[in-house]
């Protein structure tokens, strides 16, 4: 057998190794590895600074600030919060999950969505000392309930004797219910209004207010993403119906997150929070505070504001320049960007007449804003002509100096006699605030 001579082996492995072929896939094989990490690269750039830009204010939420603030309350000396003089502020309730709509039922119970956990419960103070005896569910196994509203009927020959239902808004429907005040439990449910469900904003709130067709019954339904047309012309609107959910229609549009509204004591206008879009920076656009009229179109998508066109959105051209008055509504006040704006509610009867017609807001606090902002309650004061002054604030201390959360206000509700309630759905807790005129 004869043996291939060495030079040949070795010439036959050049030929092999530098075959035109060969060396051409490996060349390609490196450019798509090279690609591959430089687009990943940059990724791993535009995530980051799309969280540094976006995200970075979530992180106090995320992290536990480590501390009891219903203890802190007790710790007079130590109050994280800070109201005017003459105002206390104590824990009314404690130890519920993420508690947000409040409402006062006929016997003058507190009645609280667990949206979170699908129920409603009631919260009694038999011994009226300030804090409740006990936490009673009045009904569960809900799809996300939200607003709550209360309206009684007469009933009778004489029509003096009434009987109250319960109205409960969940993310797809809005049902009435039968009402035990003395046992307080809810039953025989009625669904009346079909709602879009799912998607982005599923909280649902409702009120009665009078309107120019008479009492209505207003539900408010979010946007179904952070800006877009909507498939579904029931998404970013106010409808109206009759208390038995007949007759639904518009009552307005163009309003991408109201998740609160309250009743004027003296005009019966509706006032209404509204959380603008995300995406375009700490300061834009701005949230906002709108009365909400019959047939008005807010906005949004396409302005925002003081009618500022969403460019960044919308580049369209139009017959006429977008974000006009009257074909669209400006705000009535605006908010620092990602406030997060939800309960509102005007000041009580029983408080110093400096307070008349002052506007209560809780700022819920932002997520995703660089410098975090909002977790308090900030006070507007209007003049009779509804003429805005500039907003104070009215309880601080949520957010401590140190960049920690210790709680996100949610609604507002406040009683004739001067007493007010504030819901936290991050230290599980209500509120009560008390004017003692100890100035």
């Amino acid at each position: 057998m004869k043996s291939t001579p060495i030079f040949l082996i070795t010439r036959r492995k050049w030929e092999h190794c530098c075959d035109s072929t060969v060396i051409g896939d490996r060349v390609i094989k490196q450019l798509v590895t090279l690609t591959v990490l430089t687009f990943l690269i940059f990724v791993v750039i535009g995530v980051g600074r799309f969280a540094s830009q976006n995200l970075s204010g979530v992180i106090p939420l995320i992290k536990s600030s480590g501390e009891d603030i219903g203890e802190l309350l007790r710790e007079k000396s130590s109050s994280p919060l800070t109201l005017p003089p003459g105002f206390s502020i104590s824990i009314f309730a404690k130890g519920l999950s993420a508690p947000r709509v409040l409402t006062l039922d006929i016997a003058g119970n507190l009645i609280v969505s667990i949206t979170k956990e699908g129920k409603v419960v009631a919260l009694p103070d038999y011994d009226q000392d300030g804090v409740a005896n006990e936490t009673v569910v009045v009904i569960e196994g809900l799809d996300r309930p939200h607003g709550l509203a209360f309206k009684c009927f007469p009933f009778g020959e004489f029509g003096i004797e009434y009987e109250c239902k319960l109205y409960i808004a969940e993310t797809d429907q809005v049902a009435m219910y039968d009402y035990d005040d003395e046992n307080l439990k809810a039953s025989n449910k009625k669904t009346i209004i079909d709602l879009p469900g799912g998607k982005n904003h599923f909280t649902r709130t409702i009120i009665f207010a009078k309107t120019p067709d008479g009492e209505k019954l207003l539900t408010s339904i979010g946007s179904s993403c952070n800006v877009c047309y909507e498939e579904d012309d029931r998404r970013a609107v106010i409808l109206s119906s009759e208390a038995d959910g007949s007759g639904v229609g518009y009552f307005a549009a163009g309003l991408r997150n109201t998740v609160f509204m309250t009743i004027h004591p003296e005009t019966g206008e509706v006032f209404a929070t509204e959380m603008g879009r995300d995406l375009l920076g700490d300061d834009l656009p701005p949230d906002e505070i709108n009365i909400i009229r019959k047939g008005k179109n807010y906005g949004w998508p396409v302005c925002y504001g003081k009618n500022i066109h969403d460019t960044e959105f919308d580049d369209n051209v139009y017959i006429r320049a977008p974000c006009l008055t009257p074909f669209e509504e400006p705000s009535y006040i605006d908010i620092p960007a990602h406030s997060s704006p939800l309960g509102l509610s005007f000041a009580p009867l029983g408080w110093p007449v400096e307070y008349k017609n002052s506007l209560l807001v809780a700022y819920h606090g932002s997520w995703n804003r660089s410098v975090p902002t909002g977790y308090k309650i900030v006070r507007f004061d209007l003049d009779d002509e509804g003429n805005v002054q500039k907003g104070k604030d009215f309880i601080t201390g949520w957010l401590t100096d140190d960049g920690r959360v210790l709680g996100r206000p949610v609604d507002i509700l406040v009683e004739p006699g001067g007493d007010m309630y504030i819901s936290d759905d991050r230290a599980g807790v209500i509120y009560k605030v008390t004017y003692t005129g100890e100035i």
